[in-house]
């Protein structure tokens, strides 16, 4: 057994990208549009598993967007997905500067969560040892679930 994806319904195919590629920093691999059963599947994974996914199309998160609208709700009930990251300060502040809520600030240096257009939680850890506890993250409340 190994793992492939894991699948996240999406509402807004544009916001959900802006969010996952271009703030979060994940890469497209692969797009399938079905016009017969009118769904569009984005494959995304981490910057450092390109090689990995192309070849074993693993490990990936897989954007589904239904093309007839429907409402998706219970974001928190599927749990959340994680990252390990560079930089847990860095990366945070990049999704702060891009608009995006710190929902659990990564006031130990290790962990945060942040939550995508959808209300699906993304945990960020930081790679490694922790990193020591800096302002303004440490004195930095808690917003909304996560």
């Amino acid at each position: 057994m190994k793992y492939l994806h894991t699948m996240v319904r999406v509402a807004d195919l544009d916001a959900s990208l802006d969010f996952y590629c271009n703030k979060l920093g994940l890469r497209e691999v692969r797009r399938f549009d079905n016009p017969g059963g009118r769904f569009t599947l984005v494959f995304l994974c981490a910057p450092e598993d390109v090689g990995r996914a192309a070849e074993d199309m693993a490990p990936l998160v897989e954007l589904t967007f239904n093309w007839d609208p429907e409402a998706y709700g219970g974001g928190r009930n599927f749990g959340h997905l994680a990252y390990a990251v560079d930089d847990i300060y860095e990366t945070c502040q990049r999704l702060m500067d891009g608009g995006v809520t710190i929902n659990r600030p990564p006031r130990d240096g290790h962990m945060a969560f942040v939550r995508s257009p959808d209300g699906i939680s993304i945990e960020l850890l930081q790679a490694g040892e922790s990193k020591a506890p800096a302002e303004p993250w440490a004195s930095m409340p808690n917003v909304g679930v996560w």
